[in-house]
């Protein structure tokens, strides 16, 4: 059972969510929050699997309380799915630097939302393709000078490979056909790569592609 916490300043909101939520076999809402500060009191008390955090909150933001629960070791395994009303909220980049496994919009369709939470649950994806690679054209558009590439040193010459792929948006299933190989060979290598650099999920695997200059700004396909 996915046990998701819901984090939203709107009670409508929050209960359109839970309802839809709670009808699925897989999924229990754990609980809910109004604000930031509650959302923090209530991830640490409940450990829920997923937050759906909303990211314009009062008290305490949904960025900065993403950052509190990414920050703290005894929350490691908990996911957080930034809320957004639009696609291209200017914190979204930063909520991802942050430790968010992804983001979506409010009015997105329920089987998309559902697909999410699973998603990140299983480390999977970052969310849907497209998503995916507008929120790396954006990094890609903000992205500094590489920093030093040594943390790189410790994967093979294949891992390297995959990790360029994740950071240019292919899900497991296009980093098969481009390697030719199984869907369950690529994601092996993708959770390999992940443990090696210490990444919590996708998302921060796509942040360390680009900051450590393996992928650059320009390559998008």
């Amino acid at each position: 059972m996915i046990r998701v916490l819901l984090a939203d300043d709107q009670s409508l909101v929050r209960a359109g969510f839970k309802a839809l939520l709670d009808a699925q076999p897989d999924i229990e809402v754990a609980g809910e929050a109004a604000d930031g500060e509650e959302a923090l009191r209530k991830v640490r008390e409940l450990s829920p699997d997923v937050v759906l955090m909303d990211i314009r909150m009062p008290l305490l933001d949904g960025l900065a309380a993403t950052r509190r629960i990414t920050g703290e070791p005894r929350l490691k395994d908990v996911k957080v799915v930034m809320l957004t009303t639009f696609e291209l909220d200017e914190y979204v980049f930063e909520a991802i630097r942050s430790g968010a496994s992804g983001f979506l919009v409010k009015d997105t369709e329920p089987d998309e939302l559902l697909r999410a939470i699973r998603a990140v649950v299983d480390g999977d994806a970052l969310l849907s393709p497209g998503v995916t690679r507008r929120l790396i054209a954006e990094f890609a558009a903000r992205s500094k000078k590489p920093a030093a590439a040594g943390a790189l040193a410790q994967l093979t010459e294949r891992e390297r490979e995959v990790m360029a792929l994740v950071g240019i948006g292919l899900s497991n299933e296009e980093i098969a056909r481009r390697l030719v190989v199984s869907p369950l060979t690529a994601k092996t290598h993708v959770s390999r790569t992940m443990v090696k650099l210490g990444a919590r999920d996708r998302a921060q695997l796509v942040v360390l592609a680009y900051e450590s200059g393996l992928v650059r700004p320009g390559w998008l396909g």
